[in-house]
């Protein structure tokens, strides 16, 4: 059974760890019911993804919010008044498989504050994952937090017993990590991102001619960075973000946006956080960028370097780019139907299959469930109206926001727009 002191433990360190997103965390709560076993009462669990497309829940949870830096931007920094906590190695195993024998969780997110060092505290991470895999023989999900400076040994062990391993590079510049942690070095964030890079493709490669062969953090290594606690354009975060993919293998970057905690001068002032919308259309470019064949000179330059905060960056590309339309979807390549606003990755497969059999026509883009009043001013289809002759990029995104504004109301017109 929990006790009273590991769930006093728990409400601060799950807390604690809300702000770190590098798990696609989104809220859960489950309540006792009829003389049940156990209350989560939402404590620490959060929604994730596999690298095969399950959604799972996860116990997501700091081993302590004590830490030896200072980071400006960080709610566990050293200068904090903050209650304070830790876990010990056993509390944190026995919290997990009792959670997961409720089927509360199928897997652990860990992070952690660093005290004494970086390999006193990773060397606490990996033993718990241990633990969980050989004591218990626990099969579930686990994402660990890398912790920058530890041994290169310890990352290894790491990387035989977790899915996932994350590294956060915190900052989207090496010129912000000395404005706001001038103790941390941007080097030691992409020492172990390299490390882990090449032994994951080592242990993949082995894997390929051994079936034996052990797995090594199989659902691959992700980052995140706070966005908007310095002034950095969202072309310099997606142009890091693209390095991260391209250079480390990224599986995915995290934007994470701030949340003002402390009046420090090289900080915004409280109660001004980042939009939530600002987050969402960071997310929208980094999708265009790994899955629609985007580059992030496309979607931002130096001539725009931030993202439109009214409008989805594939829209806003489109009508940047009026001259590639309209596009007759019957010819066109996946790769530019891709490129049409309303029309998703998976849709445009489903276009490509369909004409192979009949023509297509605006019914049946309907039928598949397209955005079609959003598509339908980029496509050579019959329809009433020509985009070249009667509209203007302004008076086609003039359009398309008065039908958002007509189908949502006000407190949902900045939701994520179809893509």
């Amino acid at each position: 059974m929990v006790n009273s002191r590991v769930i006093e433990k728990l409400e601060i360190l799950a807390d604690a760890a809300k702000y770190d997103v590098s798990c696609s965390s989104s809220g859960s709560k489950r309540n006792n019911k009829d003389k049940g076993l156990g209350d989560t009462k939402g404590y620490g669990i959060c929604h994730a993804f596999t690298e095969d497309g399950r959604c799972v829940s996860l116990l997501k949870i700091l081993l302590t919010n004590h830490c030896i830096f200072d980071c400006a931007y960080c709610v566990s920094r050293k200068s904090n008044n903050v209650k304070r906590a830790a876990f010990t190695v056993e509390e944190v195993v026995d919290v997990t498989i009792n959670f997961y024998r409720r089927n509360y969780i199928e897997g652990l997110f860990l992070s952690s504050g660093i005290f004494d060092s970086p390999d006193y505290t990773m060397e606490r991470l990996v033993r718990i994952a241990k633990k969980l895999r050989i004591d218990h023989n626990f099969n579930g999900y686990i994402h660990l937090k890398a912790i920058p400076g530890a041994s290169d040994e310890l990352m290894k062990e790491a990387g035989l017993y977790a899915d996932r391993l994350s590294v956060n590079v915190e900052m989207p510049t090496e010129k912000s990590l000395k404005l706001l942690a001038p103790e941390k070095k941007h080097i030691d964030v992409i020492k172990p991102m390299e490390y882990l890079k090449k032994e994951i493709i080592g242990y993949r490669e082995e894997k390929a001619l051994n079936r034996k062969a052990p797995a090594f953090a199989p659902a691959g290594q992700s980052t995140q960075m706070v966005i908007g606690a310095t002034k950095e354009t969202d072309m310099e975060i997606l142009g890091m973000a693209d390095y991260f993919y391209q250079q480390m293998n990224m599986k995915r970057v995290y934007y994470s946006g701030y949340v003002p905690i402390s009046n420090d001068g090289r900080l915004p002032m409280i109660g001004t956080p980042v939009p939530i919308i600002r987050e969402n259309r960071l997310y929208q470019a980094d999708w265009l960028i790994r899955f629609y064949g985007f580059r992030v000179n496309e979607i931002v330059g130096f001539d725009q370097p931030d993202l439109d905060l009214d409008i989805d960056p594939k829209l806003g590309w489109a009508l940047r780019n009026l001259d590639q339309f309209p596009v007759d979807i019957n010819t066109a390549t996946l790769e530019m139907i891709k490129r049409i606003p309303g029309i998703g990755h998976q849709n445009a497969k489903k276009i490509v299959a369909a004409r192979k059999f009949n023509r297509l026509l605006p019914e049946h883009l309907q039928k598949m469930g397209i955005a079609y009043n959003r598509a339908k001013y980029f496509l050579a289809v019959p329809h009433p109206f020509s985009i070249q002759k009667d509209f203007t990029s302004i008076q086609i995104k003039q359009q398309i926001l008065s039908l958002q504004h007509s189908k949502y109301n006000a407190d949902f017109s900045s939701q994520l727009a179809l893509f």
